[in-house]
């Protein structure tokens, strides 16, 4: 029962990894099946995909009442007698037309039935002569006077409006009956449309006879009607079962391409590292416990810091159950405390059974180094908000937006993971089984490691997490290849600072979505020339380090070496590259730095697979090592996550606090770089990557800008400051990480040696990445 119980967390990673990985290529996956769909059955796309709706109209009914139009003519000739047709009976125009001009014998009875047919009152009048006055003008004619003959006024006669004294039938042609007006009942043929509505669609009930321009409609309607069932019967014969099938993946692979749960993702694979790495008690600290005081202390902490963020997430959700907003996800706050709720009872478990091997004796001077790093960060915030702005709900809301981009996250998960089964495979072993034939002398093989790094890198996004995924590796095949302990962990926690400055790394893609100023073309340009200046700085750090001059084999005994150890590698590559072939060929997932996190746990699997059964013959070691590189995972996950978490905590009380208004107002270039740059070495002490560009992009950005720093030079610094920041005591993360991953050989306090030689693990990155960052912030100044 206790190793099921084991077991089952740890298959539960499994399961959240391969969601995220199907997730994650499943809108590439939808695309390529449509397009397949569509090659193997044309209009796949448009009419096979969906359910196509049945016609609603009735074919019969509509070629019933087609049948009853004439088919020349299109309408229905009425029988005689056929009372129902409207034109039936009388021709209503048979007798006078009532608006024909009538008929007069002469042209005085013409003029005297219309008022209009002498001449025209508003014609023009003919020219007369007119009487002129002496003075020359008009003379007037005499007020009542009748006009002569073509005199001008049309209207001095009688007026052609005036009602007449007594009128007549011959004075109005419309004085009789008006052949407008309603008839009579007793006349209904005087009303030619007094019977049925010739140019109205009859109705559709069975035996209606269409007439005139209603068996157009008919026709029309039962064409459409036909052709509607014509198509709809052509795709159903066309829905065979193979159609069915493809259709069937297509729109559940579909489904997962708008996969509404990152979120609730996110939460679950947060959760699991957390329990898993407080189940273990790993979590990233400067110092492991090694006392029964130091251990309390660690634990106490965890408890408190779970405590407080699992009442911050209640919180947050009984003020969003008292809003009338309706909450977008209700039900996030409630797992996050039921995650950070049963990570506090595995502390309380802790502390109630400590470990055997813990000493009595302590020391309180050193319990604060045992604290994990995300418990001082999470104190912090939560003294803030509950002591200061008396904001329970504080850190949730901060929750919120670390959840705000939960595929970056994950992806952080999904390349962990894709570390751990690359630590199971004997790819990297084989790969230094390339150079060991040429007799690299210890520190050029370090630099050649750590350049190569560089490359994984920039697809990983951070430099923590590369040390996470591949730190274990390269720190034992430097030690197999003669490398001290001091160099080999000063190269581990270094090897993933040289990349973060190449296409396509994640972090600068988000500063350029965060800042309008830079963008990915611009910053990608200059990092290729920040990453040959720490290479080139690295590489003479690297030969000062030499004993001895220079001596490597010949070629032509290390080439043939290298080629005999390069067949053993071949086979695994050939895996891989097979892998990412078909990814892209078939499931439409070309790596790049969208895909990358999904498809390169799809690689290492086939590897891992290859290997075990090339070895074995058997599946159960693959699960063996999926159980094993899953478990290490989940406690990398456990300790890099939770510390993103709290380092968004962390941001929002610098914001909310408003610390960067202390930054004074500095116009000068040169002031303003020398203070920026020691503020980006502390952020970067304290938080992680994302955390940081966020916080950064809000606050000192402007700051730079305002006092004349070119954009571009100015986060080509931060890049390189925060490398340097994971680098430097007292916390230097990356050092942290790297004594995670590789475990008690991380510990040189029995290497023997003494003075500053003790220290060369952190000494020797220091200097590299100190000089690169005074050259980066200080040396384009001078052409400003």
């Amino acid at each position: 029962m206790r190793r099921w119980t084991r077991a089952l967390p740890i298959w539960a990673l499994i399961g959240v990894f391969l969601v995220a990985v199907v997730v994650g290529i499943a809108p590439q996956t939808t695309t390529r099946l449509v397009q397949g769909g569509e090659a193997l059955w044309p209009g796949y796309a448009s009419e096979l995909r969906a359910d196509p709706a049945p016609p609603t109209c009735d074919l019969d009914a509509l070629a019933a009442r087609a049948a009853s139009c004439d088919p020349v003519r299109g309408v229905r000739s009425p029988a005689d007698g056929d009372s129902t047709a409207p034109f039936a009976g009388d021709d209503p125009f048979a007798g006078d037309d009532p608006f024909a001009e009538p008929a007069h014998a002469t042209a005085a009875d013409a003029r005297a039935a219309d008022p209009f047919a002498g001449d025209d009152p508003f014609a023009e009048p003919a020219p007369t002569t007119a009487a002129v006055a002496p003075s020359g003008e008009p003379t007037p004619a005499r007020r009542g006077a009748p006009p002569p003959s073509g005199a001008a006024d049309p209207f001095a006669g009688d007026d052609p409006f005036a009602e007449p004294a007594h009128p007549t039938a011959a004075a109005d042609p419309f004085a009789g009956d008006d052949p407008f007006a309603t008839p009579a009942p007793d006349a209904p043929a005087a009303d030619p449309f007094a019977g049925h509505d010739p140019f109205a669609i009859p109705a559709m009930g069975v035996g209606a006879a269409p007439d005139g321009a209603a068996c157009a409609s008919v026709f029309a309607a039962r064409a459409q009607c036909q052709s509607a069932l014509s198509r709809w019967e052509d795709t159903q014969r066309r829905r065979t079962p193979a159609v069915m099938a493809w259709r069937s993946v297509d729109l559940t692979i579909g489904s997962l391409a708008g996969f509404p749960w990152w979120k609730h993702l996110l939460v679950v694979l947060v959760g699991l590292g957390l329990l898993r790495a407080t189940a273990d008690a790993r979590p990233i600290a400067l110092r492991d416990p090694a006392t029964l005081l130091e251990h309390r202390v660690s634990q106490l902490s965890q408890l408190a810091v779970h405590l407080l963020w699992a009442a911050s997430a209640l919180a947050d959700r009984l003020v969003a159950s008292g809003s009338s907003a309706e909450a977008e996800n209700p039900s996030l706050p409630l797992l996050w405390a039921g995650v950070f709720s049963v990570a506090a009872l595995i502390n309380l478990r802790h502390l109630a059974r400590p470990p055997a091997d813990l000493t009595p004796e302590g020391s309180w001077a050193r319990a604060p180094l045992v604290v994990p790093l995300y418990a001082w960060l999470g104190l912090i915030a939560a003294a803030w908000f509950l002591l200061v702005e008396g904001y329970p709900s504080g850190q949730a809301t901060y929750l919120h937006r670390f959840a705000q981009h939960p595929s970056i996250y994950v992806g952080i998960g999904l390349y962990i993971w894709s570390g751990m089964l690359l630590s199971r495979t004997q790819v990297a072993d084989r790969v230094f089984g390339l150079l060991r034939p040429w007799g690299l002398p210890a520190p050029l093989l370090a630099w050649l490691v750590v350049v190569l790094a560089a490359v994984p890198t920039a697809w990983s996004g951070a430099s923590g997490i590369f040390v996470i995924a591949a730190g274990a590796v390269i720190f034992h095949q430097l030690r197999e290849a003669g490398s001290s302990r001091a160099l080999a962990l000063g190269a581990t926690a270094m090897s993933g600072s040289l990349g973060v400055v190449l296409a396509p790394c994640l972090v600068v893609v988000l500063i350029s979505v965060m800042n309008k100023q830079v963008t990915t073309t611009e910053l990608f340009h200059w990092g290729r020339w920040v990453f040959a200046l720490t290479a080139g700085l690295f590489l003479m750090a690297m030969l000062l380090k030499l004993r001895r001059p220079l001596r490597l084999t010949a070629p032509r005994e290390a080439l043939p070496a290298t080629l005999r150890a390069s067949r053993a590698l071949l086979p695994s590559l050939a895996v891989a590259s097979g892998t990412v072939l078909a990814v892209g060929l078939v499931l439409g997932a070309w790596m790049d730095e969208h895909s990358a996190p999904s498809v390169l746990p799809l690689v290492l699997l086939a590897v891992v697979g290859w290997e075990a059964l090339a070895a074995r013959g058997s599946w159960r070691s693959l699960g063996e090592h999926l159980s094993h590189a899953t478990a290490e995972s989940g406690v990398h996950v456990g300790a890099i996550l939770p510390l993103m978490v709290a380092s968004v905590g962390l941001g929002g009380v610098v914001e909310r606090a408003e610390l960067m208004r202390l930054v004074p107002a500095l116009s000068s270039p040169w002031a303003a770089m020398s203070v920026l740059v020691v503020a980006m070495v502390l952020v970067g002490m304290t938080m992680d990557a994302m955390g940081a560009v966020i916080l950064v992009s809000v606050s000192l950005a402007g700051v730079a800008y305002d006092a004349g720093i070119a954009p571009v030079h100015f986060w080509m610094m931060v890049l390189v400051a925060f490398e340097l920041g994971y680098l430097t005591p007292p916390v230097a993360l990356n050092h942290l990480l790297a004594r995670q991953v590789v475990g008690p050989e991380a510990d040189l306090r029995d290497e023997g040696v003494t003075g500053l030689a003790r220290h060369e693990h952190l000494l020797m990155p220091m200097a590299v990445m100190g000089a690169a960052l005074l050259i980066v912030a200080f040396g384009p100044l001078l052409f400003y």
